[in-house]
Parts: structure tokens; C-alpha cells; sequence
């Protein structure tokens, strides 16, 4: 199997190959493939160092599978490239999620949508990911009518700029800006740029994306997404109203056996998911599950994952894990 990382240097792209190696997937010969301002420099993986090619190499080097993590603009260049010579690209960006004639997948969710004819494949957002994971389960089950959701996002999710600045605050040194403001000591209400509805890009994701992933388009989602100074993994406090009423313990129940939840619910104990106990772990964590007293058939939860990993990284190499299991990697 020979599988090319595109934009290899990157946070998430490293947490890529962390992720590949952990998970023992079959890389066979690895590509790390960056911008031109990277070629010639060595990653590593799994012991060995690679040379990092440039993207006209990767292609022409023919790999089974190829996961972006270069941002949008380059995914919208490239990616058809690596698709018209064959290769399964999985995308990290935001590039091509909406696009209706690109799947958009979270394999616990949706991965049978796939075929060996989808090229281009699209990871959806890190903060919609962890929270439709949860949502799937729960709306076969219960039928979703309406999601309020405000999340509590970790400064990796905007990448190695926005660490540093905040260990400089942290340090009480000068330096770069990520931000338009301190982060240390601070909770900002924008995540990507606004538009013309007053939401940002990243809270109108949310509602489209869980839409699209799940497949039901009477889903309602509204969103508020807030930058804050933590490391390890998003946050979400989530309200969902259901058409039919439940029973909490068969709704924990349920939710303790949905394929990669681990339910961490035990207040008489003080357990519930925090972004410290999620960091470098796959799953998506949820707690705090609780009835919402004030209108009937609605549950409030709390929802924490790994941006990094299962909101980036895990979920493209899941996608990789399932296309080989279902031999639906062959080359055209």
C-alpha cells in the first residue's frame, strides 16, 4: 500500500502519520508530500526518515491513497489531479464538503455511502465530526428535530501560530498573532471569518455538514463557536430536541454502545469529558447527559474530542481503513 501524506509538515498533517503508524495501517512506502518551501526536508515514520516531494513526484509516484491536509485552496488545485491519475484522495479542508457530488464522511456515521468510484472524499469539520458521532445513534433512535450547540474550541484547531501565541501570553512574551486578540485568559466568539447572516463560517458548517453526514435534511442545527486557551480537544455543550420522548437510562444505555462514543457520566464522581482526558485519544467522549426541564422529548450533553485526531487525523485514516477493508482502493 503506498499512501502520500499532502501537506506532511503541517500540525494536523503530523498527527496524520502518528495516527497511521498507531493504527498499523499498511503503509507499505510512505510519500510525505509539502509546498515547495519543504521539499528535501525528512519527516518520520515509524523509525525510518523520508524525503519530502513535491506534489508533481506524489503523483507521479501513483499511491493507492492520498490525504490532504493543505488547506482549501490547494485541495481545490490539486486534489483533482491526484484523482485523475487514480489515486483515493481524502481531504482535510473544507474544500470540497458541500460539494454535492462529494461524499462527506464519518465512517461510524456514514462510511457505507462510499464506492470505489469516489476520488475525491471529504473529511467534514472537526467540531461537526465529534458531535455527529454522538447525534447518529440518538436520531435513529429518537428522530432529531432542532441541535443548539456552543462550542469551547482548543487553539490547535487554527494550528502552530495559535499554540505559540498562546504560550507567548502564557510566557508574557511578544510575538506573532494568530488571533486578533490575547487568547490566554480570554474566550473568543469567532471561529473562521463571519458572513452576511451574522454566524461564522465555522457555525454555518455545523448546520450544513451534520445535515449532509446524516443524511436528513429536517434537522435543525444552530451554532455559536468560541476560540479558547486550551489544548487536547473541542468542547461542545449540546441541546437536542427529539420527536419522540426517551428514557434517559436506555438513551445512556444506547449511547455506551454506539461505535466509537465512550460515555463518562458519572457526576456522584465528578467524571465527565474534559479536553486533559480526551488529548491523544480517538474516541468521542460525552457526559453531563441530562434532561432539558423546560420543554419536553430534549436532552442536554457535553461532547468532547481530540480536534487533532478524531476531528482531523484519525477520521481520514479511518476512511483509509475502511476503503481497503472494502477493496475499494483498486486503481482505475
Amino acid at each position: 500500500m503506498k499512501v502520500a501524506v499532502v501537506g506532511a509538515t503541517g500540525l494536523v498533517g503530523t498527527k496524520m502519520l502518528q495516527v497511521l503508524a498507531e493504527r498499523n495501517f499498511p503503509v507499505d512506502e510512505l510519500i510525505p508530500v509539502a509546498s515547495e518551501r519543504s521539499i528535501g526536508k525528512e519527516v518520520e515514520f515509524k523509525g525510518k526518515k523520508y524525503k519530502i516531494v513535491g506534489y508533481a513526484d506524489a503523483i507521479a509516484a501513483k499511491p493507492d491513497v492520498a490525504i490532504f491536509s493543505a488547506g482549501g485552496g490547494t485541495s481545490l488545485e490539486l486534489a483533482p489531479q491526484f484523482a485523475a491519475a487514480g489515486i483515493t484522495v481524502i481531504d482535510n479542508s473544507s474544500a470540497w464538503r458541500m460539494d454535492a457530488t462529494k461524499k462527506l464522511v464519518v465512517p461510524e456515521v456514514n462510511a457505507n455511502v462510499l464506492t470505489a468510484a469516489d476520488k475525491i472524499i471529504a473529511n467534514p469539520n472537526c467540531s461537526t465530526i465529534q458531535m455527529v458521532v454522538v447525534l447518529k445513534p440518538l436520531h435513529d433512535k429518537y428522530k432529531i428535530k432542532r441541535v443548539v450547540v456552543s462550542t469551547y474550541q482548543s487553539v490547535t484547531g487554527t494550528g502552530v501560530k495559535a499554540v505559540e501565541q498562546l504560550m507567548n501570553e502564557r510566557k508574557g512574551v511578544q510575538g506573532e498573532m494568530a488571533y486578533k486578540y490575547p487568547i490566554d485568559l480570554n474566550a473568543i466568539p469567532q471561529i473562521d471569518v463571519f458572513l452576511d447572516n451574522g454566524y461564522t463560517k465555522e457555525e454555518m458548517k455545523m448546520t450544513n455538514e451534520t445535515v449532509k453526514i446524516i443524511g436528513d435534511a429536517s434537522i435543525k442545527v444552530t451554532a455559536t463557536t468560541v476560540r479558547i486557551p486550551v489544548m487536547g480537544g473541542h468542547s461542545e455543550s449540546v441541546n437536542i430536541e427529539f420527536e419522540n420522548d426517551f428514557d434517559l437510562n436506555e438513551l445512556k444505555d444506547l449511547l455506551s454502545k454506539a461505535p466509537g462514543v465512550v460515555v463518562q457520566d458519572d457526576i456522584a464522581n465528578f467524571i465527565y469529558p474534559m479536553p486533559l482526558t480526551a488529548h491523544e485519544k480517538d474516541d468521542t467522549f460525552v457526559g453531563r447527559i441530562r434532561r432539558d426541564e423546560t420543554q419536553p422529548n430534549t436532552l442536554n450533553c457535553w461532547i468532547v474530542s481530540d480536534n487533532l485526531r478524531k476531528g482531523a487525523a484519525t477520521n481520514a485514516v479511518q476512511i483509509a481503513e475502511y476503503l481497503m477493508a472494502n477493496n475499494l482502493l483498486n486503481k482505475e
